[in-house]
C-alpha cells in the first residue's frame, strides 16, 4: 500500500472517530492536509470554528497569518504539511482537555511517521507539551530539539500573534530561522 492510501485510511479513520466526546459536537474532523513528501510540517494546537466548518486546518485568522508569515520567509504553505494535536474543534475555543490529546495523539504520530518531515513545527504551547513535554515558549521559541529521530522546532502559535502584536515578530523571526534551517536565505 502506498504512503498515499495509507495516509487516506488514516484521514478515513480520524473523520470517524468516537475517541472522545468532541465527535458529537464537531461539523467536521480536521486531519491535516499537505504533500506526503513535505520537509516541514506544522502542528497546531486544535481546529477552531472556521476549520470545523471547512475540515482544512489553519483556514481562520490564525491561518491567514501562518500562510502571509511563512510567504514572507519564503515558505510556500503548499510545500508544507499542516495539521493539528487534536483532530476535532473543542467547544468555544476552549483548551484541549488530556482525555481529548490522548485521544488525537496516535493519529498525530502516524502522520508523522508517514509524512517524515525533516522539522516538525510545534506551533504554541499545546503542541509542544503534547509533543515533547513541557517547554517555556518564552525561553525556547525559535529553537531545534531533536528527540527520536525527530528534530522539532518551536515557536509560537499565529493565534498568540494575533491577541499580542509582540509575539509577531518573534514568530517571523522564527520562521525565517526556520527557512534558514531548511538552506534557504
Amino acid at each position: 500500500m502506498s504512503t498515499a492510501e495509507k495516509l487516506e485510511l488514516l484521514y478515513k479513520e480520524i473523520r470517524n472517530c468516537k475517541k472522545c466526546p468532541l465527535h458529537k459536537s464537531r461539523k467536521n474532523a480536521v486531519p491535516g492536509e499537505g504533500p506526503i513528501d513535505a520537509e516541514v510540517m506544522f502542528v497546531g494546537e486544535a481546529p477552531g470554528a472556521r476549520e470545523d466548518e471547512t475540515g482544512r486546518p489553519f483556514v481562520g485568522r490564525s491561518g491567514q497569518l501562518l500562510t502571509e508569515m511563512l510567504e514572507e520567509a519564503g515558505i510556500p504553505r503548499d510545500e508544507v504539511y499542516i495539521t493539528s494535536v487534536l483532530k476535532s474543534h473543542p467547544p468555544n475555543n476552549r483548551q484541549p482537555r488530556k482525555n481529548e490529546i490522548n485521544a488525537c495523539l496516535p493519529y498525530l504520530h502516524r502522520q508523522i511517521e508517514l509524512i517524515d518531515p525533516q522539522f516538525i513545527a510545534l506551533l504554541g504551547g499545546v503542541a509542544v507539551s503534547s509533543v515533547i513535554g513541557n517547554r517555556r515558549l518564552l525561553d525556547y521559541h525559535g529553537t531545534f530539539h531533536k528527540t527520536d529521530d525527530r528534530t522539532f522546532f518551536i515557536t509560537y502559535h499565529p493565534a498568540a500573534a494575533l491577541r499580542f502584536p509582540e509575539y509577531k515578530q518573534r514568530l517571523r523571526e522564527d520562521l525565517m530561522n526556520l527557512k534558514h534551517r531548511l538552506g534557504g536565505d
